[in-house]
């Protein structure tokens, strides 16, 4: 079935309830890269160094990280849509005092805040949209990866939009878009029946115990301190305007969005999975050579240019952290995503750092040379990474589309 069919099942025909879910989705993968356009007006009316400001990602990523330890154990007792209500909760409250900051360690604090809530809410809100779909789940996950790519390029659109005025206005904002989101679900969702089996707090890291999942998990977390030394620290090498550097990440954004969703299942389908992921990382790597290296012009280009690189690994490594194991999709997701985002942590962090202590090309050569190590643990453990990873489908079953995220 065509999950873009407009009759009974489709994407477009979907009940209210996926469609709070969606739209709260939204916004939470706004959240990511909702602060990256004004970075450097944080920097300037806190009074704070780059270092510091970027501490902001790594506070947020690092509590999304322990807490990929946490949703499972949590929403498997009090269910999906409790759980859904208490992320939203988190993110509302801590947003919003986010934008009531008088120092950057308070700001940097709420944002750790937002993270548990945010955390909480897109580990939960695919098999929650997926539950109340009606006609399957091909619709509903496309309905997912959609909202997942609209909120990487919608977030720092909305940052430039309201930081143009004032830094704290974006933070408001995203407080009253999820307080909306909160109220749509509390009303349109119903609560689902919870699962047979309880999850402990131990199982996502039993899980990597298997080796082709913890190939991938410790080859994204290479590829991550990549793709988040592009996220937090290129807005401080561009130097541009929250419009205009929101105008950037949104071009970023929608490349992700479109590789992700489109390409990247064409690519895997032609290539297979490992060549793909392989080649992605190691012109991501270049890619991110010539943007440190380049005039501004070039660091624009290719900022943007490694949105498409981004989306396709976000794409590959997702399924083949959900297909090399046995391990049930949610553990697996949570143990996976649990040794990834501590290099998000990282590289907000380190990027600075080391421009400090070299100059501000080498925190991009570092990034190219983790990209490539990406692809090295790939090569090397292909085996391993091999089993079911050529022969599947792209499932797009991504509880963790964080991706960007993110997946």
């Amino acid at each position: 079935m065509d999950p873009f069919d407009a009759g009974a099942g489709g994407i477009l025909r979907q009940p209210k309830a996926v469609w709070a879910t969606a739209g709260a989705s939204v916004v939470a993968f706004m959240g990511i890269g909702l602060v990256d356009p004004i970075l450097p007006s944080i920097a300037k009316g806190l009074d704070a160094s780059a270092g510091q400001v970027s501490l902001l990602f790594t506070s947020y990523f690092l509590i999304t990280a322990l807490a990929m330890l946490v949703t499972g154990f949590v929403s498997s007792r009090i269910g999906g849509r409790k759980t859904l209500l208490l992320g939203l909760a988190f993110v509302v409250v801590f947003a919003g005092l986010a934008g009531t900051s008088d120092t950057v360690g308070q700001l940097v604090g709420y944002r750790a805040g937002w993270g548990l809530g945010n955390a909480l809410f897109v580990s939960t809100a695919l098999a929650v949209i997926v539950g109340a779909a009606a006609g399957g789940s091909a619709a509903a996950i496309l309905l997912y990866e959609s909202a997942l790519g609209l909120g990487m390029a919608c977030g720092p659109l909305l940052g430039a939009l309201l930081g143009d005025a004032s830094w704290r206005y974006p933070f408001f904002g995203t407080a009253f878009l999820m307080a909306i989101g909160f109220l749509c679900i509390s009303v349109f969702l119903k609560e689902q029946p919870k699962p047979a089996r309880k999850t402990s707090l131990l199982d996502p890291v039993r899980a990597l115990g298997h080796g082709g999942l913890a190939s991938a998990a410790v080859s994204a977390f290479f590829y991550n301190y990549t793709f988040f030394t592009v996220l937090a620290f290129t807005p401080f090498v561009l130097n541009m305007t929250p419009y205009k550097s929101g105008a950037v990440f949104f071009a970023w954004g929608v490349l992700l969005a479109v590789f992700s969703v489109l390409v990247a299942p064409r690519m895997q389908k032609r290539f297979g999975s490992l060549k793909v992921l392989g080649g992605s990382l190691v012109l991501l790597a270049a890619d991110v050579l010539v943007l440190g290296y380049g005039n501004h012009t070039a660091a624009v280009v290719c900022t943007i240019l490694s949105g498409a690189f981004i989306g396709v690994n976000n794409t590959v490594y997702t399924e083949l952290a959900l297909g090399v194991s046995d391990a049930p999709r949610p553990v697996a997701s949570a143990g996976y995503n649990f040794v990834r985002w501590f290099a998000a942590a990282a590289a907000p962090y380190f990027a600075p750092k080391i421009e400090e202590w070299t100059d501000v090309h080498i925190p991009f050569v570092v990034a190219a040379v983790t990209a490539v190590l990406g692809a090295v643990v790939v090569a090397v453990r292909r085996r391993a990474l091999t089993h079911e990873a050529e022969e599947l489908e792209p499932v797009h079953a991504t509880e963790d589309s964080v991706a960007v995220f993110a997946d």
